[in-house]
């Protein structure tokens, strides 16, 4: 936290981004992330095509928010995170879209040093997405249960608050007939963690 000493007010999400350095996202330097934020601006499509050979896009920009599609399969949100002390944490979900969408979450000062995660934010398992009122005993329930054999989660965003979604992804990496088994073994709706200025709980 002592890594945060950047006031809110003195940078936006576009700064940010800018001054994030190259390794964190190899394919677009920083002299391009410029011109895509200056498109935007223009309210002209902010594409450019990347060192991959593909095309990145800036989908959204806010004051505190940013989505970009960086290539064909991967996109990159990032939330300004304020603090109790009028600092503010950089949130970084890389989400790469394969057969199912698969995210890491990181964490930033706003001069691009890593924090422990650990510090900010405890993810939920795997079990937490189970329903506890179904019958665990049935053989119905351990054949369907035992196709999740991987930990895949989608998070997302929300650029109008303060909010994280996870949302337990794997079942959509099994077939349909045994989605539909698993159907009734999960619940309906993803985690939702609220960031409190200090955590995201």
């Amino acid at each position: 936290m002592a890594a945060c000493s950047l006031s809110l007010q003195a940078q936006n999400m576009a700064e940010v981004f800018i001054a994030m350095p190259n390794e964190y996202l190899p394919q677009l330097e920083d002299a391009w992330r410029k011109d895509l934020v200056d498109l935007y601006r223009s309210g002209e499509k902010a594409r450019l095509k990347n060192d991959m050979g593909g095309t990145s896009e800036l989908v959204k920009l806010t004051e505190d928010y940013l989505l970009l599609q960086s290539t064909e399969r991967t996109t990159v949100e990032m939330k300004l995170l304020p603090l109790v002390n009028n600092t503010f944490v950089v949130c970084r979900i890389v989400t790469l879209e394969g057969p199912v969408k698969d995210s890491r979450v990181t964490f930033f000062s706003p001069e691009w040093e890593p924090l422990n995660s650990e510090d900010l934010w405890t993810p939920v398992r795997a079990d937490w997405f189970i329903r506890t009122d179904g019958d665990t005993l049935s053989v119905s329930y351990g054949e369907a249960i035992s196709q999740l054999d991987m930990d895949l989660f989608h998070y997302q965003l929300n650029p109008d608050d303060y909010t994280l979604t996870q949302i337990y992804t794997t079942p959509l990496y099994t077939d349909r007939e045994t989605q539909k088994k698993l159907k009734r073994f999960l619940k309906d709706s993803p985690k939702v963690y609220t960031w409190t200025k200090t955590y995201f709980k």
